[in-house]
């Protein structure tokens, strides 16, 4: 019944999509929901993912990707156990990762800098990474898509493209996982980069993120020129944990 539900407001929904340009669907979309949403939505044309990765880092950019598969593309990397890339191992994400690229994937990855980050705010410098990405694929398809998959609450701004903003995305509707895999083997493979030039704050292990050894390199030697000033000032200043 409750399985009834759903279904029945997801056909609601996906019937306005000729009046509203972009629709924020219900936060609780289980995998059968949205592989019946994501089955309507391919009907229209091409459907593409977008997702970021390094948003609570304290160190480092983010970085936004978009993904387009193919029904084949899709399948193998369903097969491989393809899902959120929170929820896989470093060596899973680089096999995906090789695989995509084996396969022929059509992606863009775009990164936004702690410049950006701390002028903007993190949240509108994330949704500006996935614009950049999601326009730059968007231009190297054959066909413009008929909608981007945008995964969390917020939709992307200045784009003409519809957006479906689905909490979740990232471990419901596969373009956005591989969008999540390749932001973030993208992201850690920068962030070992930095590492290398800043060995003090260990990049390569922490990926920039607040660990308790991190957070104790920052009180003791200060910023770097990638740390992000407004999400470490509060650590400095001694006023609690990040």
């Amino acid at each position: 019944m409750k399985f009834r539900a759903v279904k029945g407001l997801l056909i609601f929904m996906m019937r306005q999509l000729t009046l509203f340009d972009d629709l924020i669907l219900p936060m609780r979309t289980t995998h059968d929901d949205a592989k019946y949403l994501l089955h309507e939505l391919t009907k229209r044309g091409n459907v593409i993912g977008t997702d970021e990765a390094g948003r609570g880092a304290l160190a480092g950019p983010v970085v936004a990707a978009a993904v387009y598969l193919t029904p084949e593309q899709e399948e193998i990397l369903t097969a491989m156990k393809l899902r959120d890339s929170k929820r896989i191992t470093h060596a899973g994400r680089e096999k995906l990762f090789s695989a995509m690229q084996d396969i022929g994937v059509l992606w863009c990855a775009y990164s936004g800098g702690v410049e950006r980050i701390d002028r903007d705010n993190i949240l509108n410098a994330s949704l500006w990474t996935m614009g950049q990405s999601v326009s730059r694929l968007a231009k190297r398809m054959k066909a413009p898509p008929a909608c981007v998959i945008v995964d969390g609450t917020e939709r992307i701004p200045d784009t003409d493209i519809p957006q479906w903003v689905l909490v979740r995305a990232d471990d419901l509707i596969p373009s956005v996982s591989a969008a999540s895999v390749v932001a973030k083997v993208i992201r850690d493979r920068l962030m070992a980069i930095l590492g290398t030039r800043y060995p003090i704050y260990d990049f390569g292990q922490n990926k920039g993120y607040p660990t308790a050894w991190h957070i104790d390199r920052l009180r003791t030697f200060g910023m770097s020129e990638q740390h992000r000033r407004t999400f470490c000032r509060k650590i400095l200043q001694g006023r609690g944990k990040f």
